[in-house]
């Protein structure tokens, strides 16, 4: 992957994550803001899922715009914390915790620095996540076995959106897909998910290679 994309888009992969495929990269349904009393049902159930799934563990595959695709492993616990180790070659990192977002690049031993709370990935990684208030639902579909969610940060529309994928039998999430303000879009597709365990605060804290011994 043409690293000075990745970094360019490191925002919007901050924003843009996508679990567990059916088979496949997922086509978006076309969606419409919430609007009947269906959606608010759904929209709790959602919430109700989210704020269940505490930590996990998982092989991921990050697929761009352009087609382009890297997989990996991710831990996530809830609140605040996420690692993504890209595999070789690449060996890129991604790391969550402590209110920021270190994504770091040894080929060019670059380290860029997010506040996760400007990211849509901040809101996923909540510890009491409201599909409501601070956040906005503009976009709500449904197909066979499937719904998709779409949120933002209220009021800051141009900050980019996630758009959640669940299987619906039974709920489980199944993929996020993010744009940026520039409508760039990135997916990332989490498959041998393991749910649950506690892994230690170091996994999610970077320790840069200048201290590493």
């Amino acid at each position: 992957m043409n690293r000075r994309i990745l970094l360019a888009a490191l925002p919007a992969l901050a924003l843009t994550l996508a679990a567990l495929p059916f088979g496949g990269a997922h086509a978006q349904l076309v969606s419409a803001p919430p609007s009947t009393p269906q959606d608010q049902t759904d929209i709790a159930a959602i919430q109700t899922y989210l704020n269940g799934v505490k930590s996990l563990k998982a092989r991921f595959l990050q697929v761009d715009a352009s087609g382009n695709s890297i997989g990996g492993n991710v831990w996530m616990m809830r609140p605040g914390r996420m690692r993504f180790e890209y595999d070789p070659p690449d060996k890129m990192l991604l790391v969550a915790g402590h209110g920021l977002l270190v994504y770091y690049d040894p080929a060019v031993k670059q380290t860029t620095n997010i506040f996760l709370s400007s990211t849509p990935l901040g809101l996923l990684l909540q510890d009491n996540l409201k599909l409501s208030g601070d956040v906005t639902v503009t976009g709500i579909a449904r197909a066979k076995g499937q719904i998709q969610l779409t949120i933002i940060r209220t009021g800051k529309e141009g900050a980019g959106s996630i758009t959640l994928i669940f299987a619906t039998d039974p709920m489980t999430l199944r993929s996020w897909i993010i744009r940026d303000a520039q409508g760039r879009q990135t997916q990332i597709s989490l498959y041998d998910v393991t749910y649950g365990g506690d892994y230690p605060n170091s996994m999610f804290t970077f320790v840069g290679p200048q201290f590493e011994h």
